[in-house]
């Protein structure tokens, strides 16, 4: 520990900014000097339990305190703070890992793949908006953007260069592998793809994006925001999540999910394998209480549904189907594509749901039914009802009685961390339906 302690003093580290995620996804923590490395490393920093949002934690007593225990090998220097290393921290309490803490459920969630040398190698691609406060409202931080579909376009892209490449190049810096950024559907709303990495590193390095993307928006004067849905009239930010599963490490490391002929070479003329369609038999299986976890706010649910406005391929039912966009999940040659999810997702909690629906279809052997090649967003619901498929939840209510119905992801997330989640987001959905909004007011004020 002094030999890294040292190496970082000299690389003009100070401080250690000590990071752990809540339920919600928000990154939470404190500074601590360096010089007191070995107390993260060991112990962990301190925090008030009762404090920590969705710790449910008392105000007494031996649980009444949590602790952040620092990984040694996430240190990373934030060239956005110089001086400042970020360290990822697990949960324990009681010197005990902690049950509702989001890395230690994606820890427990992956420990079966890895006692059977599998990695779950996961790629994400997160929407989000760039937008600016104009008096009471927020709008896009580009005020030139006009076009109705500015998917790709490059008259308006270049006019935040300044802002993407200056993230892009925090994030490099940081070892993460940038593939591409891109404007997307909507007035100020952009894509960032990074590459794939083992999920536990991908959740870390979501994290990271997340608090890099903050920092440098705010040193450019604007609001980056990963709200599902903040224009009615646009598309929501999606995060589409790619997903293969592999045996082994380095190069000899063999996918699981790509198909092979009975002579052992692969197969061109089918997606996945057959342990690959059980996994997504799986996820298909629990995808409504997968969406508590991949949609997890009441926004979440106006960019879901069949009611929804605006732009935008979010899947509306739970079907699979080759190269097809509007599915929930699109399958490709050796992978899959998730496209439940939404930008507001907490990262651990959302991958540690997948693997273990997944798993569940590996064990049960699902069979995730035929391939859907139409188009589900403009099929009539008489072909939807002929094919038998059923919507995802329209509301977060839905969604949260799913998952505490849903035993085996009860059990994989751990009882206690789904009472939590459920319970917080519950209050969240109380308080929306108690809000009287401005909608409400124009429309029924003196209509009787």
């Amino acid at each position: 520990m002094r030999d890294l302690r040292e190496r970082l003093k000299k690389q003009g580290i100070h401080t250690l900014l000590v990071q752990f995620t809540d339920l919600h996804g928000a990154a939470r923590g404190k500074f601590v000097p360096l010089a007191h490395l070995d107390d993260v490393l060991t112990d962990g920093a301190g925090f008030a339990g009762s404090a920590v949002w969705g710790g449910a934690l008392p105000r007494t007593g031996q649980r009444a305190r949590y602790h952040a225990r620092g990984q040694a090998t996430s240190i990373l220097a934030l060239p956005w703070l110089p001086g400042v290393a970020r360290i990822v921290a697990d949960g324990f309490v009681a010197n005990e890992p902690f049950d509702a803490d989001p890395r230690q459920a994606l820890r427990r969630a992956l420990a079966p793949l890895a006692a059977q040398g599998w990695h779950l190698r996961v790629g994400l691609e997160p929407e989000f908006f760039l937008l600016r406060r104009e008096g009471e409202l927020l709008v896009p931080a580009d005020a030139h953007e006009r076009l109705d579909k500015p998917s790709y376009d490059l008259k308006t892209l270049p006019r935040q260069a300044g802002y993407l490449h200056e993230l892009r190049e925090a994030l490099e810096r940081c070892g993460v592998d940038v593939l591409q950024l891109e404007h997307a559907g909507g007035p100020g709303q952009y894509q960032i793809d990074f590459g794939p990495v083992d999920a536990l590193a991908c959740a870390d390095q979501f994290m990271l994006f997340k608090q890099a993307a903050h920092a440098i928006a705010q040193q450019h004067g604007m609001l980056f925001s990963l709200m599902p849905k903040p224009f009615a009239e646009q598309p929501g930010s999606d995060m589409h999540v790619h997903v293969s599963l592999r045996e082994g490490e380095g190069v000899d490391a063999v996918s699981l999910f790509t198909p092979h002929l009975p002579d052992g070479a692969v197969d061109r003329g089918r997606p996945l394998s057959l342990m690959g369609r059980h996994f997504v038999g799986g996820m298909l299986a629990h995808s409504a209480a997968l969406c508590a976890l991949a949609a997890p706010t009441v926004n979440s649910y106006k960019r879901l549904g069949p009611t929804t406005y605006g732009a935008g391929d979010a899947p509306k039912f739970i079907a699979h189907g080759l190269d097809n966009r509007t599915a929930l999940v699109r399958t490709l040659h050796g992978l899959f594509e998730w496209r439940l999810p939404d930008a507001s997702a907490n990262p651990y909690l959302m991958l540690a749901g997948l693997v273990a629906a997944g798993l569940d279809g590996l064990e049960r052997r699902l069979d995730p039914g035929p391939d859907v090649d139409l188009d589900l967003l403009d099929a009539p619901p008489q072909v939807i009802s002929e094919l038998a498929l059923r919507a995802v939840p329209h509301s977060l209510a839905q969604a949260l009685d799913a998952l505490e119905a849903d035993e085996i992801l009860v059990k994989a997330l751990s009882p206690a961390l789904v009472h939590e989640f459920v319970r917080i987001k519950r209050e969240e959905w109380a308080e929306y339906t108690r809000h009287v909004s401005a909608w409400e007011l124009e429309r029924y004020a003196d209509a009787f």
